[in-house]
């Protein structure tokens, strides 16, 4: 079988996902021109060598609608002969389009791809496309389905996680991403955005706060309890009868953040390399994702991460870095707790709770993330995970090449 490489990783800053965010008056489709666009230039890259886009966006609608991987690709100036698609598996597509785009390439039918994701959440709304999944009364009653949030506290209260523990957890991912902001560590990947005058509209992830603590981020309400007690705790409970009730600990500052953001990451076979003269700097090993028990909904990242090692031949202890998305404190809490993975090896320059979310490109940041870490460090083997809704996770392994 053949391999597929990495040569290259860029993204966007996150911006706030308000009105008044940073990237608001950015459409996304022109977030992502921008991004394949970067990637050509700075890679030289003859883009007639590219079978395909593949972009995640899990709310694709209205300006993220009609196929907006295939828009970028005619709007960046790529080769006619480039195709585009979009995919959607919620939180985890951008991940989903590396893992796509590596299966298409290590079958030996595809030769090169930029996969990643887009998603304007200032401007398209989570949840604006409906879904039955969340939508239909029936389906929603019959299968106990509730709003993440629930989900998180759910997990929080079955596996003994305090308001505290999400507290520190949290204000340990802003003390990190703080410090990997002051020291550039984002760098390489990270392009500016600036407007139609060239002047800069952001430069870095918006959301840092510095000198956040956990102290301070006690001060906040739960953000889940009243739509809870309005009912979605009694449903969440018909499945989980064991529990008396659910505790809600997740609040906006141990949660993940509402952002506006674009990734891409190229990848090619050896001969794709070869051709253009770009050196690899990783390799995909192996990919996996699995489905889960939908009510309580964010657990996939266990089980994902222990299929994937199967199907690389791996233990844990093989794994230097992880990146294991902060949709809610309590997952990454969980992810430590049931693979006895220490703090000290995950989220080492902060996650989700304190650089964003920007739904379909989080998987391709992430793994960018890990990818500029490894070589930074100089470790060999990284591991990116993420929670899924509906019940799924997504587990993919890289190896940094010298």
């Amino acid at each position: 079988m053949a391999q597929a490489f990495i040569y290259d990783a860029v993204r966007t800053p996150r911006g706030r996902g308000k009105s008044d965010g940073s990237l608001h008056d950015v459409q996304p489709i022109q977030l992502l021109t921008h991004v394949l666009r970067e990637l050509k230039d700075r890679n030289q890259l003859d883009t007639a060598l590219l079978d395909d886009v593949i972009m995640g966006c899990v709310t694709p609608i209205g300006e993220q609608g009609a196929d907006i991987a295939r828009t970028a690709v005619i709007e960046a100036g790529y080769a006619e002969s480039v195709a585009g698609v979009q995919l959607n598996r919620f939180c985890s597509s951008g991940l989903e389009a590396i893992n796509m785009a590596a299966a298409y390439i290590m079958s030996g039918q595809f030769d090169a791809v930029v996969a990643g994701g887009v998603e304007s959440m200032s401007r398209v709304p989570i949840g604006s496309d409906g879904g039955a999944l969340f939508m239909n009364p029936q389906i929603v009653a019959r299968h106990a389905i509730v709003p993440q949030g629930i989900s998180a506290d759910l997990i929080a209260t079955r596996y003994g996680f305090s308001r505290a523990d999400a507290d520190a957890f949290a204000a340990e991912s802003y003390r990190r991403a703080t410090l990997a902001q002051h020291e550039n560590r984002f760098g390489r990947t990270l392009v500016t955005i600036k407007d139609e005058l060239g002047l800069t509209l952001l430069d870095r992830d918006e959301g840092v706060r510095p000198g956040t603590t956990a102290e301070s981020l006690s001060k906040l309400k739960p953000a889940f309890e009243a739509i809870g007690k309005a009912g979605f705790d009694a449903l969440a409970l018909l499945k989980y009868a064991d529990l008396a009730q659910i505790d809600h600990i997740h609040h906006a500052g141990n949660s993940s953040q509402i952002v506006d953001g674009a990734a891409g990451i190229l990848i090619g076979s050896k001969e794709f390399g070869e051709k253009t003269g770009l050196k690899p700097r990783a390799v995909i090993k192996a990919f996996a994702v699995i489905g889960t028990e939908p009510t309580i909904m964010l657990t996939g990242v266990v089980p994902a991460t222990q299929k994937v090692l199967k199907k690389a031949g791996m233990q844990l202890s093989d794994i230097d870095l992880f990146e294991v998305n902060e949709a809610f404190a309590a997952v990454p809490l969980l992810y430590m707790d049931k693979l006895g993975v220490d703090h000290s090896r995950l989220n080492v320059n902060g996650g989700a709770i304190a650089l964003g979310h920007p739904l379909g490109a989080t998987g391709a940041m992430i793994s960018a993330t890990l990818l500029d870490e490894l070589e930074r460090t100089g470790q060999e083997t990284g591991l990116a995970t993420l929670c899924v809704g509906g019940g799924m996770g997504v587990a993919t392994v890289f190896e940094r090449i010298n």
